[in-house]
Order: C-alpha cells, then structure tokens, then sequence
C-alpha cells in the first residue's frame, strides 16, 4: 500500500514538473526569441507595461532597440518597473508617460502628451487590463472592467491613429483572451440602463475581451491599404498580478486562492505569457492576417459571436458614441 502511495506522490509531482516546464517555455510553447526583428529607431507605447506580460513585452522590444513608453496608472510602480526594464534589456530608452484607462479625460490627455512630445509611433500594444471589477465603475460611470479593457483602448487607439499612419508600417496589438468564448448574443445588447452612461450589456471581463477582438477586426477593416494593421491575442493562462487584482475590487478570497494557486502551478510564467504579444508585434510574415485573433503565436479559432460583424459594428458604433470619438 505504501509502494502504491509513493507511486501516486511521485505520478503527481511529475506531471506538475511536466506542466511547469511545459508553462515556462517547455517542448509546446512556440517562443519568440528566435525572431531578430530589430526595431532600431522605431517607437513603441504599451499599456500597462509595469507589471506582468506588459513588463515582459516591454523589455522584449527595448532589447530589440525600440524607445518604449510604459503608458501606466501608477507612477510609483512605473518607476520602479522603469529601471528593472532599463536593466534587464540594456537600453535607457525607455520612459513613462502617466495613463488611467478607466478616465477617458486621462486618456486623451496622454494623447495630447504623446503627440507633442513623440515624433514615431511604430507599434501601440493595448495591453493593460483588470479582471472582475464587482460592481465598480470608470470615472465616466461605466462598469470598470469593460471601460478599462475596452472604452479606454478604443479611444486611445483612435487618438493616435494619424500618428501610426505617418509611421506607417506600424501596427496595433491588443491583448484579448480565450474568455471571449464564454459570451452568448443573449449577453449582448447596446439598450441604455440606468441613466445615459450605463450599458448592462456591455459589462465584465468576458464581453470586454470579445469586445477587443471586434475591435481590432473593424478597426483592421477602416484601416485597409493605410499600412496599419491590427491583430489580437489570447496570452494563455498566465501567472500575474490581475487574480490579487481583483481580489482587492472584491474577489472572494476562495476564487483569489483557487486562480492564484492553480496559475501557479498550471499557468505560463510571464515571460512565456508575454510571447503572443511580441509575436504580434514584431513577426513580419502575419501582415496579411491584419484584424485576426492569435493563440499560442499561431491563428486561433473564434467563437461564433466573435465573428458576427453585424455585432462588432454595432460596438464600434455605441463606442464612437460612448468616447466621443470616431473614424
């Protein structure tokens, strides 16, 4: 029984090292370090480019010879996070311009920023993201998860749109996820709630990343023949900082335990996480997929929702109206 017992123990740890291995850039994981796109003279803003994937990226292209800005929230963190790139990469041409996605007036202020300051903007990756908000709203008055996801890359993107045609070829990474599968058309609807500001159809992790992927597939569209392309992207199940996130908006701490832990074990590290992301960024061979969804560095499969373009127009369109922007 003993034996048996052993047997088990050491069945378990060895799928967990295999899991891990695999997580971390093991025998399945496609890695992109192999590709030498050099972005020598190229400029590259990243949402959220502190902490998780976003940091991984961003030290990826800063080796790669890129001035970075890290568009985030929190200077502090910025800060810290801004030498730990400048490091790890070997490049000082990295800065940080402030960013609250969840504040529409912030957004356009730093496109005022960034378009005074910065001559070249080669590679926008809309990266940064919360999970769960529970209940929380943007300063605007919209669910926290769908305008920080969402709303505030929309506008950010069509903000500096003129400024990555001129730099053309130049290219829109957004970072969506697999969750978008779990959205239903009976989730969607554009019907105004409570008050102007408020679209219940229009809240949670889950529509946001379905909302990413329309996004980019529209925004590909209005873009053809500019030089600009767009691509989104599922990152996999990755170990960051988004699960203790949302247990500071109000996660129960079960679910904070269980994701955290089972991330840990069964999720990709970051750098591993943040390889999608750079693949978009930089593999010249995708060009002609401008405004499709990646999985794993590869073409991956949508929901069916996710290719309706009768619904992504229709978010296109209540989101031109939502940012006061359009194209």
């Amino acid at each position: 029984m003993e034996w048996i017992l052993i047997g088990i123990i050491l069945l378990i740890t060895a799928l967990i090292l295999v899991v891990r291995y695999n997580a971390n850039g093991g025998l399945f994981r496609r890695y992109c370090t192999h590709i030498k796109t050099s972005l020598n003279g190229k400029t590259v803003v990243i949402t959220g480019g502190n902490a998780g994937i976003g940091h991984e990226t961003a030290a990826d292209l800063a080796r790669r010879g890129a001035r970075v800005i890290l568009a985030c929230r929190n200077e502090e963190k910025a800060k810290g996070a801004l030498q730990t790139i400048q490091k790890k990469s070997g490049s000082s041409n990295v800065v940080y311009y402030h960013l609250d996605l969840s504040d529409l007036d912030s957004v356009r202020n730093f496109a005022d920023k960034f378009l005074r300051e910065e001559e070249r903007l080669d590679i926008l990756i809309n990266n940064a993201g919360v999970g769960r908000s529970y209940g929380r709203q943007t300063k605007q008055g919209y669910d926290l998860t769908f305008g920080t996801n969402h709303l505030g890359h929309f506008l950010l993107t069509l903000l500096l749109l003129d400024r990555l045609k001129k730099c053309a070829p130049s290219r829109v990474v957004t970072v969506s996820s697999m969750a978008h599968i779990k959205v239903s058309e009976a989730d969607i609807h554009f019907r105004p709630g409570d008050g102007e500001l408020k679209y219940p159809g229009l809240v949670g992790y889950d529509r946001s990343k379905l909302a990413n992927i329309m996004f980019t597939k529209i925004l590909a569209e209005r873009l053809k023949d500019s030089g600009v392309t767009a691509y989104s992207l599922h990152p996999g199940f990755v170990s960051t900082s988004i699960f203790q996130q949302s247990y500071e908006l109000g996660s129960p701490w079960w679910r904070y335990l269980l994701y955290s832990s089972a991330s840990r074990v069964f999720g990709y590290n970051e750098e591993a996480g943040a390889q999608p992301s750079i693949y978009c960024a930089v593999e010249e061979s995708i060009t002609k997929y401008s405004g499709r969804y990646f999985d794993n560095c590869m073409l991956g499969k949508l929901s069916k929702l996710a290719q309706d373009d009768g619904v992504a127009k229709k978010l296109w369109d209540i989101s031109c109206k939502i940012t006061g922007v359009d194209y």
